[in-house]
């Protein structure tokens, strides 16, 4: 099953408020907002950052898609020294999708799901490419908190 057949299934068995919208693959936040129909800040940005000093441990960062995310407060919310972004191999082996398509939600216990306080207090929904770069999921931010189940933490980095 891929991650977009499992994300459906999770979202289904859960009674989650979603919708699927298919569109072309397009790799820019601000294009792909506009075929959502949604703002780019209700975007769920996941960035997969690697734990440097554990190896085989990532944290997947999910901020709002018009924030930067601030490596040394990820680091900080996990109890880590230092993490950077993971390169778009380990991304790929360690979630099974290809950068800019990995969802916010883990399934895996070596991947820790830290989930940025604005992203979820700003909107009522959130939107995020759904393990493919061709069809995105909106789904109710209160039943992704509820299933996706984040540490949640303030990890953006301050506007200059």
């Amino acid at each position: 099953m891929d991650m977009f057949e499992r994300l459906q299934r999770l979202l289904a068995e859960g009674g989650a408020r979603y919708r699927v919208i298919a569109h072309p693959a397009e790799g820019n936040s601000h294009k792909v907002a506009e075929i959502r129909g949604t703002e780019v800040g209700q975007g769920a940005k996941a960035m997969l950052c690697r734990v440097r000093d554990a190896p085989g441990q990532f944290v997947l960062a999910v901020l709002p898609g018009d924030e930067r995310v601030d490596f040394n407060k990820v680091a900080a919310a996990v109890g880590a020294r230092k993490v950077k972004l993971a390169d778009a191999a380990d991304a790929e082996q360690a979630t099974g999708c290809a950068i800019g398509s990995i969802p916010p939600f883990s399934f895996d216990p070596a991947i820790r799901l830290v989930v940025d306080r604005q992203l979820l207090a700003r909107y009522g929904e959130i939107a995020f490419n759904a393990g493919r770069l061709d069809a995105s999921i909106v789904l109710n931010g209160d039943d992704y908190r509820r299933l996706a189940q984040p540490m949640l933490a303030d990890i953006c980095a301050i506007a200059e």
